[in-house]
């Protein structure tokens, strides 16, 4: 599920509705997400896969920036209707056993509407909702699931937005 949910976070982080550019512009793009997160029964990659995973993106931003739990339920519920889920056991790739919930015969869109829109709803399912966080930097929009024990991350990155914004803290007090 780690797997997914990184997987899902890294398609909305791919666009521009996070204020940075769009990251899926053309099928190697989205050859190079698929092959990034190692995603198996993948056939060849055309311009309909294309537009639909912008589709399954923004519908998964809306569920990451949805206003309350019931709402992002509402949302991921809408998405995850479009699918045909269908559990399966499977190794492959030196992967150990996993579960897989899209159809053998699934679109790179269902596969993905399916796969991460599970991991979501566990998410969701175990009252996590506020763990789905937007990146609290001003000039970033990106977003992440917040792993840390207590909840308290607020940035997407330590090592960029939130380093940024400490270095901008401590100097402002440093002027002061």
């Amino acid at each position: 599920m780690v797997h997914s949910l990184a997987a899902a976070v890294d398609l909305v982080n791919t666009s521009p509705a996070t204020g940075g550019p769009d990251r899926l512009v053309d099928t190697q793009q989205l050859g190079d997400f698929v092959e990034r997160h190692q995603m198996s029964g993948v056939g060849e990659l055309g311009a309909t896969d294309l537009s639909e995973v912008r589709a399954v993106r923004e519908a998964f931003h809306k569920v990451f920036t949805a206003p309350d739990q019931a709402t992002a339920v509402i949302r991921l519920n809408t998405l995850l209707s479009g699918t045909r889920i269908t559990p399966r056991l499977t190794e492959h790739d030196g992967h150990p056993l996993h579960i897989h919930y899209f159809a053998p015969d699934a679109s790179i869109s269902e596969h993905l509407s399916a796969d991460l829109g599970v991991a979501l709803a566990h998410v969701l399912a175990e009252g996590e909702w506020e763990r789905l966080r937007t990146c609290s930097a001003p000039d970033c929009g990106n977003v992440f699931v917040d792993e840390s024990r207590n909840r308290s991350r607020v940035y997407c990155d330590s090592r960029t937005c939130g380093n940024r914004m400490h270095v901008a803290a401590y100097r402002a007090r440093r002027r002061a």
